[in-house]
């Protein structure tokens, strides 16, 4: 074979390993192509898949959290709906005194009114308000109070007494971060062992001096009879005067003896729908001449309403009143006026009657004494007439007392519970 054999031959084999090279080099990049595409392809999966993982879970956080947030606007709205129904009073104050809440029974039965709170509760209530005074007690002392009675003088409510528990309200931790305070009225609890209280005085009085009085009244008799016996004629003319003054004291004392035994009688009451504006109308027309005698006036105002009583006894307690009344401006010679005032409640179910004079008035030191039987401020009185106004009221379940008045006169006040089928 000739050397250019040869050397096509090398040269072929040149060529085709050259041309093997190639074909190895694009294979290797062809894969090289398709291994990466095919990890582009699986990251992309793995991208999506993380990407619908976490939407899914945002979502399940976002749906928690509106179910929780539902659930704590529910309780709070519960809360809400439970402080404001409660009946009982309540004030949660911090350790300042600044008031946190104050429901819908405490502006009721502390008189306040529908306008933001704000302040403290000293502020709120008054300096010397015992409500205040046991709030502020429980915060800086740190123990509870239980139970407690306190007695209110407001003007702005007819409550009259509360029934108060304070407690240090502490977080998880114990640590006091203010006070709650729950109060109920018990004005009609404590009106009623009042009148208890008067009942068990009065029917142990009456048995205690019963008795005694019939026996008094019989020696009286005695002497009256006696004394009518003499011929004031036969006798000399400065022994008459004594004789005359003899039959007097004993016609007097025997009508004291005779209305204290009136009043230590046990009260047997015939109950009946009595209307009080005709009682009160009767009373005024019996003292009216008396009252335009003395160039005075009697007037009856008001919305009167229907009892369950005994209309005699009701017409003497208020009659009893209306001539106190006329009394005390004869006795100062005054030109009486006396009104007779009345005003029902029909959510306590009572009504009060007033009856005032422009009168000199009743000394306060006196007013707790002056329904205590032969307690009188006049000079001829017996003190009976308060005594027996009392047993009158207090035997048809209600109360009386004289009432603070801003100017001069004087005004009772008689509260009785309305007729059951009003």
């Amino acid at each position: 074979m000739s050397q250019q054999a040869y050397a096509l031959i090398g040269l072929t084999a040149i060529v085709a390993g050259l041309i093997g090279v190639l074909v190895f080099a694009a294979l290797r990049f062809l894969a090289a192509a398709r291994d990466s595409r095919r990890h582009m392809r699986d990251s992309g999966m793995e991208h999506t898949l993380l990407t619908a993982a976490l939407d899914e879970a945002i979502s399940r956080l976002k749906t928690q959290e509106r179910a929780m947030a539902a659930r704590a606007e529910a309780s709070e709205r519960l809360s809400g709906q439970i402080v404001a129904s409660l009946t009982a009073g309540l004030i949660v104050a911090d350790l300042d005194g600044r008031v946190r809440i104050l429901n819908p029974s405490s502006r009721r039965l502390l008189g306040l009114g529908d306008g933001p709170v704000s302040g403290t509760v000293r502020e709120l209530l008054g300096v010397e308000s015992p409500l205040a005074m046991a709030i502020a007690e429980c915060s800086k002392e740190g123990r509870p109070i239980v139970r407690r009675t306190i007695e209110l003088k407001d003007p702005r409510t007819p409550v009259t007494h509360l029934g108060v528990t304070v407690s240090p309200l502490v977080d998880e931790g114990g640590s006091a971060g203010g006070v709650i305070c729950l109060f109920t009225d018990l004005s009609k609890v404590v009106d009623l062992e009042e009148q208890l209280r008067l009942k068990d005085t009065l029917a142990r009085l009456g048995e205690l001096t019963a008795g005694l009085a019939h026996e008094f009244r019989n020696g009286l008799a005695t002497i009256h009879g006696y004394a009518r016996i003499i011929d004031l004629e036969s006798l000399p003319a400065n022994q008459r005067t004594y004789v005359q003054g003899l039959r007097q004291e004993t016609d007097a004392l025997g009508q004291i003896v005779t209305n204290f035994l009136n009043f230590a009688r046990p009260t047997q009451l015939t109950l009946a729908p009595v209307d009080l504006r005709q009682i009160a109308d009767r009373v005024a027309d019996e003292i009216r001449g008396e009252v335009e005698r003395r160039q005075g006036t009697v007037t009856v105002t008001g919305t009167w309403a229907v009892v369950d009583g005994d209309e005699v006894l009701l017409r003497q307690a208020i009659s009893n009143l209306a001539r106190n009344a006329l009394e005390a401006c004869a006795g100062a010679a005054i030109a009486p006026a006396i009104r007779l005032d009345a005003a029902h409640d029909d959510r306590i179910r009572v009504i009060h009657v007033h009856v005032s004079d422009n009168g000199p008035g009743i000394d306060p030191a006196l007013r707790e004494r002056v329904f205590r039987p032969f307690f009188t401020t006049k000079r001829d009185g017996t003190g009976l007439g308060l005594a027996l106004v009392q047993k009158i009221v207090v035997t048809h379940n209600g109360r009386v007392r004289v009432l603070d008045r801003p100017d001069r006169g004087t005004t009772m006040g008689v509260t009785l519970p309305l007729a059951s089928h009003v």
